[in-house]
């Protein structure tokens, strides 16, 4: 029924993409006035869209307009036309929602138009990328016609100066990658000065392959980490308290196979009765388990740790007053590498020995986060329909498919099953051979740079002897049916033998050289083995791409000194042009570029990535996967069952079993792991969620202190509201006053205000209430700020505020991160007695979030109030090193690290530091698996690296 009603109506996504067929034929119809019009007059259309703008008229009112100027600059000074369909792809953006568009539609193209209609508000319009050479290439071949029209184009790279880059997004136009906009964001909520920020609003983003980047990079968070205050003595501390707790074994369970220890109830109890005796929980909490000590209980487990499962001279060994780890397997001493989350700190305290401070997070967000700031979001990509929901419930954007320019010739094979690892390699090195002697260009696509180099090394040393037949290239355009009824006489026999196939890998790592590769993977005959996301966002083209070859021809004479005259430029652009048409004849010949993919991956939208590399503008292609038994998906459901019932059936070795059944179960599998990912996303979102909002909260108060010219209205509402506090605390309301805490009262009057208060001979006075004792406090307070305005002067006192302010909030707000990332970590125990953990960890961040208020306002008072002044020159400040983290899901590397040559020596790399590895990375074994995943050794992966 419903399969009727679709054919009788159409589809939701038909309808809805059919509805913007009136606004295309109006754009359509404008097309011919705008043909009319001179250069400067097609210009000239910018200052009069701003001028309606600024007369209330919407951005809808001008679409068609803008899109047939935009259009019509774009053949001026590119020498593109934007087709229908990249017009309604330029709607669906306009309107915030997704536009998937297959590749070689010419996405890049699409966003001019919604970019430049935005841009005319002069607010300020970002394009995301997925690298640093997309952003510079798009930047620059796309700025043509938003300069032609009068806009201004900047583009973010690493590497920039801040002035740079707040001069680029002082841009209409500004381009740049997901990293660069959000670590911008972070860094503009540490500086102190309004005038030092960087980027100026989130009004209009468009993500180009938003799929890539608000889907899998946005598993892992962006981070900006530093140095910690020295807590030596709180290690030196717990430290002292747990080697005292555990000579009583029942205070304790150790779990030796699992290298696991906890405190038992009577441990629990006896520790903080202990750090209530020696004064070390938070003031005005319930005992060691309140919100308010979750650092305490953190280090506290740490020094146990160390002190039970760390054994000296086993687990590491004390050599120039320093801690260094030993290898398990090895014995070896591994110099340099610290454990994490204070537990190298807790075994420096254990030993006696100088203890180093850990790193900690200044400034986070994610990357879902940051991209809802956007008033306006919107996204393109070629795969997005498979990730339809998370799309809508997280960023609120709806995915239209839009139709191709050209229909697809595409052939999709199913899928084809091997026993093993080792058969399947083998019938994958058949195919690439048949295609190399017949001069078809194939990309095998593979799941990770692991599985590339072993292909790799496969296809070097392969011994083929094939023969096939050839397309001639004179029946190249033909279809199967028409090349059927010619028989023999439209193909060539074609034999080719030797041992190893010429071939390129591309791991994503080198961005701008894999884009002239990729662009070249449609040759004849080139075979390309590519990861995932290697050459993503340049285009294959069969022959070979003209604007890529001439470039690279550019830069070769410009290399050799070589001035390169317009007549020389154009001369050698024929020639190119002449080479890859007849080039693209052959290919096509050969049957169009072949994608292989060596096994699926858990997610159907990277598979249709790959896909879609093939068929581009209605080209012929092909596609086909080839499986094994022992792949990860295929392992993870029913690989054994399969295995078993393939030996049943008496497949033998090298054979394969294929069927649409078995495509559906895949499909099925994938679907399955596709939604655990997704839950597992989404639930993550929700425990940032808490954060984000109390992130805002302050983030938006300290750029309020930035602005505001006098503080001194805050200053005093914090300084009355401390010392309120301070009453309401030691002479509670309604209580007599023999129980007045007077000598409370008195100790922090002393250490929050400076003041050496009669407090009690005011409280000995007869019937005086609370109320009369905190008017007089607040009258000497504000007297006591008065004398010291009056010394320093209002100028030299409104910078001293601001400064503390400042300093404080940042101070108090690095110490809430601490306090959350350690309550994250434990609060899923809370599961265990029944209570929601989600719900108990808002309850716990909130009560949090209030403590860093109150020790905003006490904080800040304490230092205005008792700070000591002194007139002297200012010295230059060390600046402070931050660390910017943003780890690659796939490989776990920090994307943001120092990029490492493959040209090291060994001892090279072992002079290199620990931040070489990703973060947690340090404690991994020697012999150990690498935790990249790659299936090696440590120490012959990224355990090479130091």
């Amino acid at each position: 029924m419903l399969a009727f009603a679709k054919s009788l109506f159409g589809s939701a996504n038909e309808r809805k993409v059919k509805s913007m067929g009136g606004r295309i034929a109006r754009i359509n119809a404008l097309e011919p006035r705008m043909k009319a019009m001179s250069n400067e007059e097609l210009a000239h259309q910018t200052v009069l869209f701003r001028e309606r703008i600024a007369n209330g008229a919407s951005l809808d009112s001008l679409l068609e307009e803008a899109f047939a100027t935009v259009r019509e600059a774009a053949w001026r000074s590119i020498g593109q036309r934007h087709y229908d369909v990249q017009l309604t792809g330029g709607l669906i953006l306009h309107q915030g929602g997704i536009a998937e568009m297959r590749t070689g539609e010419g996405k890049t193209l699409v966003g001019t138009a919604p970019v430049y209609l935005n841009a005319l508000t002069g607010k300020g319009v970002h394009l995301i990328t997925v690298n640093d050479y997309l952003a510079k290439r798009d930047a620059d071949f796309m700025g043509r016609v938003y300069r032609f029209l009068g806009l201004s184009t900047g583009v973010i790279v690493s590497g920039m100066s801040p002035g740079a880059r707040k001069a680029a997004y002082g841009s209409d136009v500004t381009y740049g990658t997901n990293n660069e906009f959000g670590f911008d964001y972070l860094r503009d909520n540490l500086v102190y000065n309004r005038e030092e920020m960087v980027q100026r609003g989130h009004h209009f983003a468009i993500v180009d392959e938003v799929d890539s980047i608000l889907i899998d990079e946005a598993r892992t968070p962006l981070i900006i980490s530093g140095p910690t205050e020295d807590r030596s003595e709180l290690y030196k501390v717990l430290d002292a308290l747990i080697k005292d707790l555990i000579q009583d074994p029942e205070t304790f369970e150790l779990d030796e196979k699992q290298r696991q220890v906890l405190l038992s109830e009577a441990g629990s109890e006896r520790l903080e009765e202990m750090l209530t005796a020696g004064g070390h929980l938070a003031e005005d909490t319930a005992g060691l388990y309140d919100a308010a000590n979750v650092s305490l209980v953190h280090h506290a487990n740490q020094a146990l740790r160390a002190n039970t499962l760390y054994t000296v001279n086993k687990d590491y060994i004390v050599k120039d007053g320093e801690i260094v780890l030993i290898d398990e397997f090895t014995g070896r001493m591994m110099q340099g590498r610290r454990l994490s989350e204070g537990l190298h700190q807790a075994i420096e305290a254990k030993e006696a020995v100088a203890i180093q401070p850990e790193n900690q997070t200044l400034a986070s967000v994610t990357i879902q986060n940051y991209f809802r700031m956007y008033q306006k979001l919107s996204g393109m990509t070629g795969t997005a329909a498979t990730e339809a929901a998370e799309f809508g419930d997280i960023y609120k954007m709806d995915v239209l498919e839009v139709p191709t320019h050209r229909p697809i010739k595409r052939i999709d094979y199913d899928d084809e099953v091997y026993r093993t690892e080792r058969e399947k390699f083998k019938a994958i090195a058949d195919q690439v051979a048949d295609c190399y002697v017949r001069g078809q260009p194939i990309l095998v696509g593979t799941a990770s740079i692991e599985k590339s180099d072993a292909l790799s090394e496969f296809l070097k040393t392969y011994a083929y002897d094939v023969e096939t037949k050839a397309v001639k290239p004179e029946y190249a355009k033909l279809d199967k049916k028409e090349l059927a009824k010619l028989g023999d006489a439209a193909f060539d026999i074609v034999r080719g033998s030797g041992k190893g196939i010429p071939h390129n890998v591309l791991n994503a790592r080198h961005h701008e050289n894999e884009a002239y590769i990729i662009a070249d993977a449609g040759v004849p005959g080139a075979v390309t083995i590519a990861t995932n996301m290697a050459g993503r966002g340049t285009d294959i083209q069969l022959g070979g791409n003209v604007d890529l070859r001439v470039q690279k021809w550019l830069e070769e004479q410009a290399e050799a000194g070589v001035d390169v005259s317009n007549e020389a430029l154009l001369a050698k652009k024929a020639e190119v042009e002449t080479q890859i048409a007849d080039l693209k004849l052959k290919a096509l010949a050969a049957g169009g570029l072949f994608v292989l993919g060596t096994e699926r991956h858990e997610s159907r939208r990277i598979d249709n990535q790959l896909r879609g590399r093939t068929g581009r503008q209605g080209d012929p292609g092909t596609s086909k996967f080839y499986l094994s038994c022992e792949d990860d998906l295929m392992r993870i459901f029913a690989g054994d069952r399969l295995n078993a019932m393939m030996k049943t059936l008496g497949v033998e070795e090298g054979e394969a079993i294929t069927h649409k059944l078995l495509n559906s179960a895949i499909a099925t599998a994938q679907k399955r792991v596709e939604q655990r990912n997704y839950e597992i996303r989404k639930n993550l979102l929700k425990y940032d969620d808490v954060v984000n909002d109390q992130r805002k909260a302050v983030f938006e108060q300290r750029q309020e202190f930035m602005d505001t010219e006098d503080l001194s209205e805050i200053v005093s509402e914090m300084r009355e509201e401390t010392i309120r506090d301070l009453v309401d605390r030691h002479l509670p309301p309604k209580a007599y006053a023999e129980q007045w805490d007077i000598a409370g009262l008195k100790e922090q009057c002393e250490r929050l205000l400076g003041l050496d208060l009669p407090l009690e001979d005011w409280a000995a006075e007869e019937g005086i209430a609370n109320e009369e004792i905190e008017e007089r406090i607040q009258t000497i307070a504000a007297q006591k700020m008065e004398e010291r305005l009056q010394l320093l002067g209002p100028d030299q006192m409104k910078a001293l505020e601001k400064n503390f302010l400042l300093q404080m909030i940042d101070m108090q707000w690095r110490e809430h991160l601490m306090h959350l990332d350690h309550l994250r970590a434990v609060i899923g125990l809370r599961g265990y007695g029944q209570r929601d953990p989600l719900n108990e960890y808002k309850t716990e961040a909130f009560a949090l979030f209030e403590t860093l208020l109150v020790n905003l306002r006490h904080n800040v008072t304490r230092w205005l109030m008792t700070v000591e002044i002194r007139f002297q020159g200012q010295p230059e400040p060390e600046p402070v090193r931050f660390e910017e983290i943003h780890l690659n899901p796939l490989t776990g590397e920090n994307e943001r690290a120092p990029q490492l040559s493959d040209d090291l020596t060994s001892e090279q790399r072992a002079a290199l530091p620990v931040s070489a590895l990703p973060a947690g990375w340090e404690s991994t074994s020697r012999n150990g698996l690498c935790p990249c995943g790659s299936g090696k050794k440590f120490k012959h992966c990224h355990g090479a690296l130091i």
